[in-house]
């Protein structure tokens, strides 16, 4: 099966799949529409090294 490329240059919530016309109206339709799922995963945020994680300079 192919799918058309009609739109690919529109962001696209990752969430529920829905295009916008652009970035800002993306951020607006996360902010409210699943605000729960970005309360809750707050924490996974922090870019930090993993325990173990080897730095090679």
């Amino acid at each position: 099966m192919v799918l058309p490329l009609v739109d690919e240059h529109k962001p696209k919530c990752y969430l529920c799949h829905e295009g916008f016309e652009n970035i800002e109206k993306l951020r607006d339709h996360q902010n409210i529409e699943h605000k729960d799922f970005f309360e809750s995963n707050e924490k996974q945020n922090s870019r930090e090294p993993s325990p173990g994680d080897v730095t090679v300079f």
